[in-house]
């Protein structure tokens, strides 16, 4: 059972994150510049919410609010669903199915480690599948001869 641990491993340790008094602003710079489609809340070092690219769109630019002016507090989603290290796969996708989220900040003694993502999910099934099909074919070609 692949664990969240093997996944955060395997990205690059950068966390995309804003104070809560930010403007929104550079919620949509972070996630322009570095292609992301969520940026965590962090003051002193303690989660506080998540910004996602549906907060921004829906609550600051289809109202035409200047998202310079827009404080981050006011969109996020505070006390996120977090997730642990040791947490499997199967469980993180449970919890993105069930609440209709697509990230998961990942939490260690309390501090931010990283986040998984649906995108993060899928990848581990096709890495999966590809195993099984390759087991598959040594096995048929090997009992075929």
């Amino acid at each position: 059972m692949t664990t969240v641990k093997k996944i955060i491993d395997q990205k690059s340790k950068t966390i995309f994150s804003v104070r809560s008094t930010d403007p929104v602003e550079d919620v949509l710079k972070i996630m322009r510049d570095f292609r992301v489609r969520a940026v965590l809340v962090i003051d002193d070092s303690e989660l506080k919410g998540i910004v996602s690219q549906g907060d921004c769109a829906i609550k600051v630019l289809l109202p035409h609010n200047n998202a310079s002016e827009v404080a981050v507090s006011t969109i996020m989603t505070p006390n996120p669903l977090t997730v642990k290290l040791t947490n499997t796969l199967d469980e993180c996708m449970a919890i993105m199915v069930h609440k209709h989220i697509r990230h998961l900040p990942v939490l260690e003694a309390n501090k931010v480690v990283g986040v998984v993502s649906v995108g993060d999910m899928v990848k581990n099934i096709i890495e999966l599948q590809g195993n099984q099909i390759k087991f598959l074919e040594t096995y048929i070609k090997g009992h075929g001869a």
